[in-house]
């Protein structure tokens, strides 16, 4: 079965069918806090007063609640990124997917189950673009009584990567809508809150992590940029990753690291170079022709401790060049017509985004309790199996007819324990793009990548299926393919989608239905009492 996903450039996606116990509780506040960046202070969302947010740390297998109080202006959701919540896709949080927003002034206890997931993971809103503040980490440390695949480090030490725009990020948002073109690019990159040195009025507050000669870091990436996929380095120092998205994987070392929207990943750093100061140092990844990007470069600061005279200036890492393909990750943009050709995409067109297709439109309801309730009306269960033209997707100057979707919300039923392939292939529709795309409810094994059209006789052959990666989040290269495997043994609501937030907004996005299994313990649970109103 084949599904089409179009954004940007425009995406193919093949389907086949292949005792009591106390938990912890945490409270999350949702309010504007006033903060300071680049010169001039603005109230932004965030949670308990915090930016980046507060981190949560557990052990693998544990469950928690977290009590959400929204006390903002705005509706709100909240999304556990990569915790697969076995049957429980009611606390998962992607608005109008599996709960309506919490409402200002409303409440929502969530509850939190891991499972086998390990590492590093993040929380973030998932409601417009609200997750541009309202974000934080998620600590997942071994079962107790067990170790890390690797030496234990001294220190471990979250390093998030964001965007500020002096705009408030809602205006950037409307302003995307109304306009139908691309929103407004950031202002500044940040790692953990802070833009760094090379930013105006910022250069104080870089953030600094200090080091002791001779000792190992455990440094847990997490990229929670709104737009943008990013390079980071560290000069004159190595790492190496030893885990992504809440998994452990074999060892890598590598002098920088390429991180799209939502990933995280995990890297070892020796503290082995002359005690100095170094700059660590992100900027954006873009290879996408004609599409505007942040060129800016966020800094901190590695600073080993003892008593020595630092240099002048910090060494700066030697990053990839902005266009460098080896790091692109590709989904598809659609336009839509406007009336007298008045919006600002291509050709007086409005930005679209689809999946074969169809560009995902949130219903009134969210598709979970409209499916748990039997609710008709809501979603149709008519998603092609296939996408409705075949053509070369990565030709150049593909017919106009090629970039307008059907508006729709549709969904994928699956049975339980369906093993699942999903082929992402980029193609050169209204120009290529780098994609980041995020399977809700799952983590999947990535068995296959490559460059130009995807050949569903000869490619398979290549499949990586003895130690392939597994992840929740995964770039498929510009004019390229990547293939990913999954069985469907959760059963529930569970969204796929763009995690750029643009092309999310303009509809790259779909859902999966899975179905119950035979058991009990194969049914999705009850919903909880306190689920927010529509």
């Amino acid at each position: 079965m084949w599904l089409n996903l179009k954004f940007l450039s425009w995406l193919v996606l093949v389907v086949g069918a292949i005792h009591c116990q106390a938990y912890v509780h945490h409270t999350f506040v949702v309010k504007e806090t006033p903060y300071t960046r680049l010169c001039s202070t603005k109230n932004i969302l965030t949670v308990n007063g915090q930016f980046p947010g507060p981190a949560l740390h557990v052990h693998q297998g544990d469950t928690i609640f977290v009590d959400v109080h929204n006390q903002g202006n705005f509706n709100i959701t909240i999304h556990w990124h990569g915790v697969k919540q076995p049957r429980n896709p009611w606390s998962d949080g992607p608005e109008y997917i599996t709960q309506c927003p919490i409402q200002p002034g409303g409440k929502f206890r969530q509850k939190i189950i891991f499972s086998t997931e390990v590492g590093t993971l993040w929380w973030h809103a998932h409601s417009e673009w609200w997750r541009a503040t309202v974000h934080g980490a998620i600590i997942i440390h071994p079962k107790k009584g067990t170790k890390y695949p690797f030496p234990l480090p001294h220190a471990e030490v979250p390093i998030i990567f964001g965007e500020w725009w002096k705009q408030e990020i809602l205006a950037v948002y409307n302003e995307a809508i109304f306009t139908g073109g691309a929103p407004n690019v950031s202002d500044a990159y940040t790692i953990n809150g802070q833009p760094g040195a090379l930013y105006p009025c910022s250069k104080p507050d870089t953030f600094k992590l200090k080091v002791d000669h001779g000792k190992t870091y455990l440094l847990r990436l997490i990229n929670s940029a709104v737009m943008d996929i990013l390079f980071f380095a560290i000069a004159k120092h190595n790492v190496t990753v030893v885990g992504t998205d809440g998994s452990y994987t074999k060892p890598l070392d590598s002098s920088y690291v390429t991180i799209s929207p939502g990933q995280t990943i995990d890297v070892l750093l020796k503290a082995n170079q002359k005690s100095d100061h170094y700059y660590m140092a992100a900027r954006a990844y873009s290879a996408a022709p004609g599409v505007a990007y942040d060129n800016t470069t966020t800094t901190a600061i590695l600073e080993y401790n003892g008593n020595y005279t630092p240099s002048s200036s910090p060494s700066l890492p030697n990053l990839p060049y902005f266009n460098n393909t080896n790091a692109s990750v590709s989904f598809t943009i659609n336009t839509f017509p406007c009336p007298n050709n008045s919006c600002a995409g291509p050709n007086g067109t409005r930005l679209a985004t689809s999946v074969n297709n169809i560009s995902f439109v949130n219903p009134y309801i969210d598709i979970l309790q409209a499916y748990y309730g039997h609710i008709n009306g809501v979603f149709g269960t008519n998603f092609p199996d296939f996408p409705p033209y075949l053509f070369n997707f990565t030709a150049e100057d593909l017919p106009l007819y090629l970039e307008t979707p059907r508006h729709g919300t549709k969904v994928k039923i699956l049975k339980f324990n369906t093993t699942v392939e999903l082929v992402f292939q980029g193609t050169t529709l209204v120009g290529g793009n780098d994609h980041p795309m995020h399977l809700h409810g799952y983590s999947f094994y990535v068995v296959g990548m490559g460059l130009g059209n995807f050949d569903k006789d000869k490619d398979p052959l290549r499949y990586n299926l003895v130690d392939p990666p597994f992840m929740n989040t995964i770039a498929v290269p510009l004019d390229g393919w990547t293939a990913i495997r999954f069985r469907a043994d959760n059963p529930g609501v569970w969204f796929m989608h763009c995690h750029f937030d643009r092309h999310m907004t303009w509809g790259m996005d779909m859902a999966f239905v899975v179905k119950n299994g035979k058991g009990r313990k194969q049914h999705i649970l009850p919903p909880p009492p306190d689920m927010p109103p529509c």
